[in-house]
This record gives C-alpha cells, structure tokens and sequence, in this order.
C-alpha cells in the first residue's frame, strides 16, 4: 500500500559520513526517497536539481555551513527544514531558526524522535483541513495554498511560521499560554525549547506587523503567552 512516505524526498546533509549512511539506511527503509550531500554547496546544488520535499541539515559543515545554506533554500522555497545539532549549541541553532529552519534535532538522537519530527514536518507542509481558506480581521488565510494576506498583500511564511499563526488565527483574541502553542506546532518533546516561539514570533512580527517592535496583531502576554488580536 502506498503511503505519503513513498512520494517524499528528503535531502540529508552532513560531513560525517556514518551520519549519512544511517540517515539514508533508515529513511530508505521507512519509504522516503533519499539523496545526500556532504557539504553545503554540493547539497544546494542538489536541491535546485531534484527539488525535495524535506531538508535534514548539519550546522557545521566545510565550504557552507548549515546556517548559510538554510537561508540560500529558504530565499526560494518554503520547503521544510530540519536541523541537526550538537549539544550546547544554542546561539547557532536559533541562528539557524533565524535563517528559515523549521526544527532541529540534537546530536545525538533518537531514530525514532527524528522519524517522528520528519513525518510531523512532511504532515504540515502538507493540506491537512477541508477548509480551503478562512478570513480573520485583516487577515485572509488560505489552507490549501499555504499563504497569507495582510491588509489585501500577501506575505510569503516558512511552514513554521505558518503553522504557528493559522493556530492563533483560529484563537483570536484569547491569551494562549507558551506550553500550549509550542505543543500544537512542535508536538510534546518541544517542552524544554522555548526558543521556538520567541524566534518565531520575531519572525511573524516582521511579516505581518506594520511596527514590528510595537506589534498590534501578535501581542505578548507577559510570564503566560501571547494573543493575536485580528483587527490590531
């Protein structure tokens, strides 16, 4: 029987080769199409050829590191990212979720926590409601396409960035506490990654906001949560 697994191509990257090796072992065995690069340059090439469905990146990597190349993919693609860092690494992998990274997986992990995290990015990248699209405020959002119009413009999102606003789109004007958005977007084990949302958010508020250090739209509720508040 087919499954969304067998039509999904994911791009692994990472200068250890072991890493690769298993990585393609166990997405293979799972279904997933499977190229992998060792190093930024040559993965970006790859991926402007064979244009994947999910990207699994190192940060540390030789001639353009994982960083970098997370702002070169998400200059022309929405696509899903995830990536791959050692513990300890704070400031880099919020650089990295500064840059269009989606997730990130610390080193080292699981088999079945990073299969979980990819089926999870692969499940929001894709239409998952039968509403095709909803207007809230000022905003329009459509389901289908993934897109959102501010004030009649749109403005392009990662899927990250999408998730994480349809979600508030869908509350509006109620105080969401931070434990509550961080398990609708990024699932239970986020519990002990609070940066998720204070980068995300940061991220919302430069698309959507017309003064984003004065937000209308996306307001933090100190020590609790934030509330998005539809017509500013």
């Amino acid at each position: 029987m087919a499954t969304t697994a067998d039509k999904s191509r994911v791009l692994v990257v990472d200068d250890e080769p072991q890493i690769t090796r298993v990585l393609r072992t166990v997405l293979t065995s799972q279904g997933y199409q499977v190229r992998t690069a060792g190093e930024g340059e040559s993965a970006l090439l790859s991926f402007n050829e064979w244009r994947p469905e999910l990207v699994i990146t190192d940060l540390y990597m030789p001639r353009m590191d994982g960083v970098e190349l997370c702002r070169r993919i998400r200059a022309v693609s929405s696509v899903p990212i995830i990536v791959l860092s050692v513990k300890g690494e704070e400031r880099t992998k919020v650089e990295a979720l500064d840059s269009g990274a989606d997730d990130y997986v610390t080193k080292p992990f699981g088999i079945d926590e990073l299969m979980a995290r990819v089926r999870a990015a692969l499940r929001r990248a894709g239409v998952e409601s039968d509403l095709a699209s909803f207007d809230v405020g000022d905003f329009r959002i459509d389901l289908e396409a993934r897109r959102v119009h501010v004030r009649g413009s749109e403005v392009r999102l990662t899927p990250k960035e999408f998730d994480l606003f349809v979600y508030m789109a869908r509350h509006p004007n109620r105080v969401i506490t931070h434990r509550t958005l961080l398990e609708a977007v990024w699932g239970e084990a986020s519990q002990e990654q609070p940066e998720y949302l204070r980068v995300f958010m940061g991220q919302l508020r430069k698309k959507l906001e017309p003064d984003p250090s004065h937000p209308r739209y996306l307001v933090t509720e100190p020590w609790v949560g934030y509330r998005f508040n539809p017509n500013g």
